[in-house]
């Protein structure tokens, strides 16, 4: 009698935990249908104002907080660079002068460019590209960490300065140091989401061209010398307008990019 009671007992547990299984798989499966309805739905949108994108990634990514420190360079280290003079220095910031310029190629940007950063700069490989500041005379990088850059941040920057032969003369260089994950991680918007609130928001207007969309890290807190950095969405527009989206709640970062307000935007 007792083993009656208790295979009943079992046959309705797994009855239950049959039934939430279903549940749970049903659930996700229409969240999931539903997601994909939207996103076509937007991609289509997109079609029908002309607006073109490069290649997504499309793979669920993980991202975390970082905290960095601004380095402070030490005699020892600056004693490492050959053939320039440290004319200026703070703690936390090198200007550099050669002794002899760095001719560049026709084109500012080149490999050989890259090879003279890695060679010549404290933890240039740490350094990526970024653009040239024809206003200035001079080209920029930004630091990376893991691959990703950390964008607009004058904590992580290498400033390259030309003369009118298009010779590198000096550079000013900060770095972020003692970089660490922090939090647990977190699953970051899919970039066609980030694309989809910029759009609603009216910064990609009608017969946009959307050339580049990556991941990197942004500033989100700067206290003194400690910094707080957050992943984001960087996108291009146009091969010339860059825009931000934080990669965990959708937040557009402040640009100078004013948003459309055209008839059509307003209507929707």
């Amino acid at each position: 009698m007792e083993w009656s009671k208790t295979k009943t007992i079992f046959i309705i547990i797994f009855l239950i935990l049959d039934g939430f299984l279903i549940y749970q798989y049903i659930s996700k499966k229409n969240a999931n249908e539903y997601e994909f309805l939207a996103e076509s739905s937007f991609v289509e949108e997109l079609r029908e104002n002309e607006i073109t994108y490069t290649t997504l990634p499309k793979q669920k990514i993980k991202e975390q907080y970082l905290n960095a420190t601004s380095k402070e360079f030490t005699d020892e280290e600056l004693s490492k660079l050959k053939n320039q003079t440290i004319v200026n220095f703070n703690e936390h910031k090198v200007f550099s002068k050669l002794e002899k310029p760095f001719l560049l190629g026709e084109n500012l940007y080149s490999e050989a460019l890259n090879s003279f950063v890695k060679e010549n700069v404290l933890y240039g490989d740490h350094y990526r590209f970024w653009k040239v500041d024809e206003s200035m005379n001079s080209i920029i990088y930004y630091q990376t960490y893991n691959d990703k850059m950390i964008y607009n941040n004058s904590n992580a920057k290498l400033t390259l300065f030309l003369n009118n032969n298009r010779e590198i003369t000096s550079y000013e260089q900060t770095y972020l140091d003692n970089i660490e994950q922090f939090n647990e991680e977190e699953e970051v918007w899919q970039a066609i989401k980030a694309l989809e609130m910029l759009y609603r928001k009216g910064y990609i207007p009608s017969k946009s061209k959307i050339t580049n969309v990556d991941l990197g890290y942004y500033d989100l807190i700067q206290i003194t010398s400690s910094h707080v950095l957050r992943p984001v969405w960087h996108v291009v527009l146009n091969d010339e307008v860059d825009l931000y989206v934080s990669a965990f709640d959708g937040q557009i970062i402040q640009s100078e990019v004013i948003p459309s307000t055209t008839d059509d935007k307003l209507m929707e």
